[in-house]
């Protein structure tokens, strides 16, 4: 495989009542040197567990764990991060997400791109964060 995928799924697992089944992956290690990880949730992702229902702070933090966790994995870490996406269903959010997503970059320095959504793929899920970072040469 050209790709090293990090915690291959499928959508049944994690969406069950929405009768799906697609092949997807928390993240890609493109060509070895380039980490695209999926839009990171308040999510256990060994459970599939929900957390923080109701508090975007919380929920900020715990994507930023699984961000951390992830990066980790594929050889990278959070200092290598070049672009963040943050979605989030209320503009009121934007102060809680941001002052805890600040926390994990600092000194980072990142592109960063933030939109107020309608909604994410479950309810509870009230922020979704998504990077792309890079693998250092060795």
């Amino acid at each position: 495989m050209v790709h090293k995928r990090l915690r291959p799924f499928n959508t049944r697992d994690t969406y069950p009542e929405q009768k799906l089944d697609n092949d997807l992956s928390q993240g890609v290690v493109a060509r070895g040197t380039t980490v695209f990880l999926r839009g990171q949730v308040s999510q256990d992702l060994e459970t599939r567990e929900s957390l923080h229902v109701g508090d975007p702070g919380l929920q900020a933090r715990k994507a930023m764990e699984n961000i951390k966790m992830l990066l980790e994995e594929a050889g990278s870490d959070l200092s290598h991060i070049c672009r963040i996406v943050v979605y989030i269903t209320d503009v009121r959010y934007r102060e809680a997400v941001y002052r805890e997503m600040g926390k994990w970059l600092k000194g980072v320095f990142p592109c960063s791109t933030g939109l107020v959504v309608p909604a994410l793929a479950r309810p509870e899920w009230v922020v979704e964060i998504e990077v792309t970072a890079v693998i250092p040469d060795a």
